[in-house]
């Protein structure tokens, strides 16, 4: 079990540096007029939201194997809690992937302030699963 708390651990944590890094580049795509930098910007996100993708399964896998196999929280408040921040999180990373297929068909309606903004949500979401996960306040 401990082993797979370790995965989950890092893999959450993996998959919370591209929610935090990619909205950064739609900041930039938002700013950027140049098209040579614009490509290079998209090939990141791109490259970015992929990776990601597989990491944010993979810590959602180790979750459910903590939750289903061990029992973690099961039937405890603090949990269904946590869940509930995890599927705000995974409609995030969908939108996130929306906003990414926009920027490359040049359909981007957004500016630059609206990104800064965006870009951090992922971090009250982190501070809000860490607390219940901590804390387990019901």
């Amino acid at each position: 079990m401990l082993w797979l708390k370790t995965f989950h651990i890092v893999f959450v944590a993996s998959w919370f540096a591209g929610l935090f890094y990619l909205p950064r580049i739609f900041v930039n795509l938002a700013m950027e007029k140049e098209p040579a930098a614009v490509s290079r910007l998209l090939v990141m996100a791109r490259k970015l939201y992929r990776f990601m993708s597989v990491i944010a399964v993979v810590a959602l896998a180790c979750g459910l194997g903590l939750w289903l196999g061990y029992g973690i929280g099961q039937g405890q408040g603090w949990m269904h809690a946590k869940l509930g921040v995890v599927i705000l999180l995974i409609g995030y990373h969908a939108y996130c992937g929306r906003l990414l297929a926009a920027f490359e068909r040049g359909e981007n309606r957004r500016s630059d302030r609206w990104y800064r903004i965006f870009n951090e949500l992922p971090v009250f979401a982190l501070i809000a699963a860490v607390a219940l996960v901590v804390v387990k306040p019901f």
